[in-house]
């Protein structure tokens, strides 16, 4: 019997990381799918505008 109730301790310890990690793996995606489409068009902004950095040096 005390056999049955550790084994059923450390398996709700175990899913309680294993939910951790769960949301941590859906908090990156979401990150990742969030901050594409921005760098994209951050990317497509700077090829129109283009770079004038010839310009802009200092002597």
């Amino acid at each position: 019997m005390k056999n049955l109730v550790a084994i059923l301790l450390l398996s709700l310890s175990q899913a309680g990381c294993l939910a951790v990690a769960a949301v941590e793996a859906v908090t990156e995606v979401t990150i990742a799918v969030v901050t594409a489409p921005i760098k994209v068009v951050g990317g497509v902004v700077d090829a129109v505008i283009g770079d004038d950095e010839e310009g802009e040096q200092e002597d």
